[in-house]
Formats: structure tokens, C-alpha cells, sequence
């Protein structure tokens, strides 16, 4: 905690410099941004012209005391919350994952404990209807995995870890009719295995249970590219409900990511022929605005959400950065970061799928990339805005207080502002024992 205020101490001293406040004047973009359709409806809130305020320990302490605030508000909302929704995405496990990132961030034994109620909460209530981490039972058993074995539980552990691998057979079945995107398919499994190797080292699932899964990742994006003749263009093709989606969620950008994925182990001659010309194509695909569609066939420039647009695809492009160490990447991901400053602030509320808090993790993980402070300023604003939980007219959520769509998302997102050296978009941005590579400034 004393670093990261020494930290954001000096960042005061760096953004009060003149010659860097050009960096923090937001200019209102055009008014053809903000509006939609004739009625003139914006998606999102114009960007205010930031003012040069001091961030100080004030600004921790008010962060700390919202975060207490929200905990409270989120617990009592949750008494009426479905008890049958154990997701990561709207269910249980994502407030698991909350008191899991809260125990991590101030090393307080209770909040561990928290996330162990609701894990046991999620294990007696396996579906067996879907297998993803976000939208299935990967995430319980994942997360159980995780809390259990932190709590030095090795046999819990273990059995979670059993019956996580006893879902695999549904995954790398070639007959499935399975999706390969992050949210229901094969992307969103391969996720649960890296979480929990990550989390608990390297062997805790085998490597030849991750291949597995990659292969079938793999061999479903070149039979679609073949069927659609674009092997030579984009070697690696998806789609979800036959429409070729691009953002995280549902699209390329969340496959591409995962793939690239050290934990992954996939090898170079697969990402340099396979993957890397598959992310060209849709980096081609980017509008003028350096936004991105929701999907292959989708002309309009309106979203801007991790799920759907430059919030999402920007983690690919810095991934691309660091596996392929070219220059365009990082080029398109600081253009997608002007984008979601410019119009980031969303009308749809606060969340990590489509609202504020999912779109300021991408400044926080351009912060990390790159150690421009800038980028941890923006990060900053957005985090002061969702101090103001429910002052701005946003919409309400169909599950106001869950991790994706809700409550406990801003939370996490704060929670992250107090350590952003080590901050991760959950069940997304998988945590690493070695800091990221840093990028060379010019002098």
C-alpha cells in the first residue's frame, strides 16, 4: 500500500509538469460520436475535461470507505439475488471471485473465508448444463480449487480440480455443436485451466489436459475459415449463433487472447502462421474511429464495451504486443485507449461487461504494459466516477449486484485502483509471477 501511494505521489508531481498536461486535456469529439439514431440517444456520458486535482491519500481513503460502503449495499441486495445462479457472470461464484481479489489486495484472512461461504454456496448447486469458467461449472469448481488450496484444503482442492477435468470430454468432442468463444465455449473452459495453474502453479492441471483443448480450439477455427474461404486471409475463423462476432465475450479478440496465453503453451510456428495473421484480419477490421465492430458483418460504430468493441480487443492487441514484439500492436491498442477515454463512460452503468469499470481496466492494463502514468490517470477518473455509484441516471442492471453486469464489478475495479501494478480484469487477464515487459520510451 506504502508503494502505491509513493507511486501515485509521484504521479501528482509528473501530471502537474507543464509539459505533459497536454496529456490529460480530453478534447469533446465530435458531435456524430455521441449521437445514435435519429432519437439523438448517446451510449455514453461526454468525457469531462479532466481538472488537475491532486491524487492524493485522500483518494485512497475514499476509495477504501466506497468500497465498505458498496460491500454493505451489494450483501443486503444479494439476500433477494436467485439462489440457482452459481455463474461467475451474474451468479455466486463472481462474488467468490470478489472476496478472493478483496483478500488479495489487503491480505485479510475474513474476506478468504467470505469467498469460502459462497464457494460451498456453488458447489452443491452444479448444473452440469454448461462447462465454461464465466457461464458454466468451470468456474465453481475452479474457483473452489483456488480458496481451497489456499486455505491449505489439498483434498477439497483436488476434488475440485477432479471434477473440473471430468468436463473435458464435452469440450474436446469433435461432434459437439459447442461454441469456441469465451462466455459458453471452448475458450471459456481453457480459461479454467489456465486460472487454476496460475493461481496454484504450473501442474495443478496437466499440460496434456490443456492441449487437448487448444488443439480442438484450433482445428475448429480452420475447419470454419476453410468453410468460409478465408484460410489464406484468416487462418483461425469463430463464430457464435452463425454471426462472426470480434470482442471479447463472444468473438475472436476473447479466442485469440486465450490462445496467446503463455499458460497456454501453445507453440511459436501456431501463433506466427496460425494466430497472428487471424489478428491482423481483424485489426483490419477496425472502424476509422479506432473502435471495433461487434461483429464481421456489423457496419455501425456504437459499442464501446469489453464484451463488444475496443475495451475487449485492446487486451488482444497488447498480448499481440508482447508474444509477436511489434510495434502495431501497441500502436492500435493506445488508439483503441483514446477511443474508450473519449467515450467510455457508459449509460448501461458501472459493470465489467458493458459499463464503466470493465472499460477502466483497459487503461489499467495499458498502465502496466507501458508504466505511462497517463494511463493510470485515466484509470484514476474512471474509478472517481464509480465513486459516485448511482449518481449518474445509468441504467439498472437485470442483476444489479453481480460481478459482470453489477455491483461487485465496480468494487473489484476499485479494489484493483489500490494495487495496479497487479491488477487483472477477472476471469479474463490471467495473474502472472513475473511483471509484465515493459515498453522502451523514447527519450
Amino acid at each position: 500500500m506504502i508503494g502505491t501511494l509513493l507511486l501515485l505521489h509521484f504521479y501528482l508531481q509528473i501530471e502537474c509538469e507543464k509539459t505533459r498536461a497536454t496529456y490529460f486535456i480530453c478534447v469533446k469529439p465530435p458531435q456524430s460520436i455521441f449521437a445514435w439514431g435519429t432519437s439523438g440517444y448517446k451510449r455514453h456520458f461526454p468525457q469531462p475535461v479532466p481538472q488537475r486535482k491532486k491524487i492524493i491519500h485522500n483518494f485512497t481513503r475514499r476509495i477504501q470507505s466506497k468500497i465498505k460502503d458498496l460491500l454493505q449495499q451489494m450483501e443486503e441486495g444479494l439476500k433477494t439475488a436467485d439462489p440457482h445462479d452459481c455463474s461467475a457472470y451474474t451468479g455466486w461464484t463472481g462474488i467468490a471471485l470478489l472476496y478472493l481479489q478483496l483478500y488479495r489486495v489487503t491480505c485479510d484472512q475474513n474476506y478468504l473465508l467470505r469467498s469460502l461461504d459462497y464457494v460451498k454456496r456453488t458447489l452443491r448447486n452444479l448444473n452440469g448444463r454448461r462447462v465454461t469458467f464465466l457461464c458454466g461449472d468451470a468456474g465453481p469448481l475452479a474457483v473452489g480449487a483456488v480458496v481451497y488450496h489456499k486455505l491449505k484444503s489439498d483434498g477439497e482442492s483436488q476434488e475440485c480440480i477432479t471434477k473440473l477435468l471430468q468436463l473435458q470430454r464435452t469440450i474436446v468432442c469433435r461432434d459437439s455443436d459447442l461454441p469456441d468463444e469465451l462466455l459458453f465455449g471452448r475458450a471459456g473452459y481453457l480459461y479454467a485451466l489456465l486460472y487454476v495453474n496460475t493461481e496454484m502453479g504450473p501442474g495443478a492441471v496437466c499440460e496434456s489436459a490443456i492441449k487437448e483443448v487448444v488443439d480442438a480450439i484450433i482445428d475448429s477455427g480452420k475447419t470454419l475459415s476453410k468453410e468460409e474461404r478465408k484460410a489464406e486471409r484468416c487462418p483461425l475463423l469463430y463464430q457464435w449463433h452463425r454471426k462472426q462476432y470480434v470482442g471479447a465475450a463472444h468473438g475472436m479478440a476473447g479466442i485469440y487472447y486465450m490462445l496467446m496465453q503463455p499458460a497456454a503453451k501453445v507453440d511459436q510456428e501456431t501463433l506466427t502462421e496460425m494466430v497472428k495473421p487471424s489478428i491482423d484480419y481483424m485489426r483490419h477490421k477496425r472502424f476509422r474511429s479506432g473502435n471495433y465492430p461487434s461483429s464481421l458483418s456489423n457496419e455501425t460504430d456504437r459499442l464501446v464495451h469489453w464484451c463488444h468493441g475496443a475495451p475487449g480487443v485492446i487486451h488482444t492487441l497488447m498480448q499481440a504486443y508482447k508474444v509477436f514484439k511489434e510495434e502495431k500492436y501497441l500502436r492500435d491498442a493506445v488508439e483503441c485507449s483514446d477511443v474508450i477515454w473519449q467515450r467510455g463512460l457508459l449509460r448501461k452503468g458501472y459493470g465489467i461487461c458493458h459499463g464503466t469499470a470493465g472499460n477502466g481496466y483497459s487503461f489499467l492494463s495499458l498502465y502496466r504494459l507501458t508504466q505511462d502514468k497517463k494511463y493510470l490517470y485515466r484509470a484514476c477518473k474512471f474509478a472517481e466516477w464509480c465513486l459516485e455509484y448511482g449518481a449518474h441516471g445509468c441504467r439498472i442492471p437485470d442483476r444489479p449486484y453481480s460481478l459482470f453486469e453489477g455491483m461487485a464489478g465496480a468494487i473489484h475495479f476499485l479494489s484493483d485502483i489500490l494495487a495496479p501494478e497487479t491488477a487483472r480484469f477477472p476471469a479474463f487477464e490471467l495473474g502472472s509471477s513475473e511483471r509484465d515487459p515493459k515498453v522502451q520510451k523514447d527519450s
